[in-house]
């Protein structure tokens, strides 16, 4: 298996399809209204901190796994103690229920691209009747499933395509877009009437914002954002080649997954100051918030396509990444071909996405634990299985895996110079433990600050 397996094509690529997997939706949606709630520059300073301390550690832990395996996330895990074995099946699972929602959402941000096309969405003003666009559009018992399976179906062409024909290209192609997206909206909304002021609250630290809750919420923000522990880091790992630096490969893809979020950020803030809003607006921001603002804007309507273009690209790369997880599952463990595999993985998390779709609407009274499809779905990956999944990769690498595999993997067999490496040994046995088991107690509330 390992002598067949398919390879990307260079340093590049692996950066690219890497950052794809990072980039998504909580770089660009999440994290401008998380730094809104939480000050602003100071909360930048101290989740850029969060990065270095919690995100690039695991991050390479999950490379090196990944790499000397040359294995899907379970496989690889499986291989190397099947005692724990447990993480890659939870990063599997957590990768199979993310997408029950997230192509859900994926599928708001095609259907408001394409309003945004058509010009519908500038001819409102009103935050208040976006509001209730927004509430009937989700609340409609079949537009949002058809975007969602519209989503649903590009993902599956891009996974169909293999690994270097479908992923590696369409990174290459969908990526530099995406910079580019973000640069002329960012550039845009700098120059509007009292832009400025959203770059101050952007990078003007506040400390006196700042709370214990700031940092837990800086620490749950850098794990989300890098798409640690669901597997699609050690599954696009395994495609990488004895020659690829994981070292390089993290600190670009930390480096690149950060410029959007701060990108994200200067496009909102600005825009936001501009029009007087408040920057706390919370998750409200992009589908309610920032049409009001794209509607008073000269050529309001194809700022907001631009925007929702942006959207579309950055889902569409976390939803290929976690698909992908799903189907080298199938296709190495199940031994199915990887054809049946993308099949198989369309249909089950097309039939849990329109669950879940279902679920803020007609199907809004079945609860689980009180909470519907959609919002049990969120709330079990991102509290529960995402920090405890990173938690035990940290133990397992740092405590359970030889140290000499370790860095053999981070120095390519002695290749390159890793003059950190007992500080990444210390991080991912200490720091890196308490951090996520902090991060684990407090979302499941038991405990308060």
């Amino acid at each position: 298996m390992t002598k067949e397996r398919v390879t990307l094509g260079g340093k590049l690529s692996a950066v690219l399809v890497a950052a794809g997997s990072a980039v998504g939706l909580g770089n660009i949606w999440r994290f401008p209204y998380i730094a809104g709630e939480n000050g602003g520059g100071a909360f930048l300073l101290i989740y850029i901190g969060c990065i270095l301390l919690l995100g690039l550690p695991i991050l390479l832990a999950e490379f090196a796994v990944g790499r000397h395996t040359h294995r899907n996330s379970v496989g690889a895990f499986k291989s190397l103690s099947k005692g724990w074995s447990f993480i890659g099946y939870n990063s599997a699972l957590a990768a199979f229920l993310i997408l029950g929602f997230y192509f859900v959402v994926s599928g708001w941000t095609l259907e408001y691209f394409i309003k945004s096309l058509s010009g519908d969405i500038a001819q409102y003003t009103s935050s208040a009747v976006n509001t209730e666009l927004f509430r009937s559009f989700t609340l409609n018992p079949w537009r949002p499933v058809v975007y969602t399976a519209i989503f649903v179906l590009l993902t599956h062409v891009v996974i169909a395509l293999g690994v270097q024909k479908g992923i590696e290209r369409s990174s290459k192609l969908m990526m530099p877009v995406l910079f580019i997206v973000l640069i002329v909206l960012a550039v845009r909304a700098i120059t509007m009437p009292g832009g400025l002021e959203g770059l101050r609250f952007l990078f003007t630290p506040d400390f006196s914002k700042v709370s214990a809750k700031t940092f837990l919420d800086a620490m749950g923000q850098a794990f989300f954002s890098l798409s640690i522990s669901l597997g699609c880091m050690v599954t696009y790992a395994s495609y990488f080649t004895r020659k690829t630096s994981l070292q390089a490969t993290a600190l670009n893809v930390v480096g690149l997954d950060t410029l959007v979020a701060v990108l994200a950020a200067m496009v909102i803030f600005p825009a936001v100051f501009s029009v007087g809003i408040e920057p706390t607006s919370g998750p409200s921001l992009v589908f309610i918030t920032l049409p009001s603002i794209f509607s008073t804007m000269p050529f309001g309507a194809a700022w907001s396509a631009v925007f929702f273009l942006l959207l579309v690209l950055a889902a569409l790369t976390s939803t290929i990444s976690l698909h992908e997880v799903l189907t080298a599952y199938l296709h190495e463990e199940w031994h199915m071909s990887r054809r049946a595999s993308a099949w198989c993985v369309t249909a089950a998390t097309m039939l849990l996405s329109v669950a879940a779709s279902l679920s803020l609407g007609a199907w809004n009274d079945f609860r689980i634990f009180g909470l519907n499809i959609f919002d049990s779905l969120d709330f079990v990956t991102a509290n529960v299985m995402l920090p405890l999944g990173g938690l035990c990769t940290s133990l397992f690498v740092g405590w359970r895996l030889k140290r000499s595999l370790l860095h053999d993997e981070i120095t390519n067999h002695g290749e390159l110079r890793c003059r950190l490496f007992g500080v990444l040994v210390v991080l991912l046995r200490y720091v890196c433990p308490v951090l996520l088991l902090l991060i684990f107690l407090y979302n499941l509330g038991l405990f308060r600050l």
